[in-house]
């Protein structure tokens, strides 16, 4: 079973789309991927892949329900397929209230003498769902700040992939990346591997080379880097589809250099299926 959360404390360092590009690859490998989108921005991984939402809809099942064991329905339910080979438990707006609504079940089973864990709700989720039957790989794409969404991915998946702008304030988030460790493994009470770190964006400054060659020396993990391919990653945004997807349909005129950047992306999806299967 592989299973790990894309994170990064930073925004706008391509968390989601990696995400979404990861799935794809791991799908094309002939693996059977459940991508969970936890992030409740309207701009999340649920709006890139064009999911069919009920987001405002309070009355509807969702994960947010799942989390604070209120369901409407089996977990089997949320699950939607799509047309990349991989499904998705797409985001809901209750997933913005997530903190006030465990504290609440946590409160009420407190009262019942029951045990009730508002960090480690996701994992109890899928074990009860028996999701590793059908699934071999899952990732969760929570939210950038610490919280619930992150801490219940991060118990339910114990790995993590961090993308990271090769820029100062990326160097900064990688340089804490030991502190940001140990701090969830104090809060959830176990220990978490990062799988790999991925520099992400890069160009051709003397400036990002120089942060590349720190993040290595660094000793993590950067088995692929990803070089700054905007109009392939903004393109899969404004069409809501992969960027496999995107390059396959919707490029009339196919660049070298961004099949390349996909073959990058599917030797990441492979390095990391090495890596973390358990």
């Amino acid at each position: 079973m592989l299973a790990y959360t894309t994170y990064s404390e930073s925004g706008g360092v391509g968390k989601t789309t990696l995400t979404a590009n990861l799935a794809d690859a791991h799908s094309q490998q002939g693996r059977d991927v459940l991508v969970l989108d936890l992030d409740p921005q309207q701009g999340s991984l649920s709006y890139l892949l064009d999911i069919p939402t009920s987001r405002d809809d309070d009355v509807a099942d969702n994960i947010a329900r799942h989390l604070i064991d209120e369901p409407k329905g089996e977990f089997s339910e949320l699950i939607q397929e799509t047309p990349y080979g991989f499904d998705v438990v797409p985001s809901h707006g209750m997933l913005e209230n997530l903190p006030q609504l465990l504290m609440k079940a946590q409160n009420l089973a407190e009262d019942l003498g029951e045990e009730f864990s508002p960090n480690d709700r996701l994992r109890q989720v899928l074990i009860d769902a028996d999701i590793r039957r059908e699934y071999d790989t899952i990732i969760i794409d929570p939210p950038a700040s610490p919280g619930p969404h992150l801490y219940n991915a991060v118990s339910a998946t114990r790995s993590l992939l961090l993308p990271v702008k090769p820029t100062g304030k990326g160097m900064q988030s990688i340089a804490g990346i030991e502190d940001i460790l140990t701090n969830l493994e104090a809060n959830l009470d176990l220990d978490l591997g990062v799988l790999a770190i991925v520099p992400n964006g890069i160009g051709s400054t003397s400036d990002q080379e120089q942060y590349l060659e720190e993040i290595q020396q660094l000793g993590y993990d950067a088995p692929v880097t990803i070089r700054d391919r905007s109009a392939l990653f903004e393109g899969s945004w404004d069409q809501r589809c992969t960027a496999f997807y995107y390059f396959g349909h919707h490029r009339s005129h196919k660049r070298d250099y961004e099949a390349e950047t996909l073959d990058k992306l599917r030797d990441l999806a492979a390095h990391i299926e090495e890596v973390g299967d358990q």
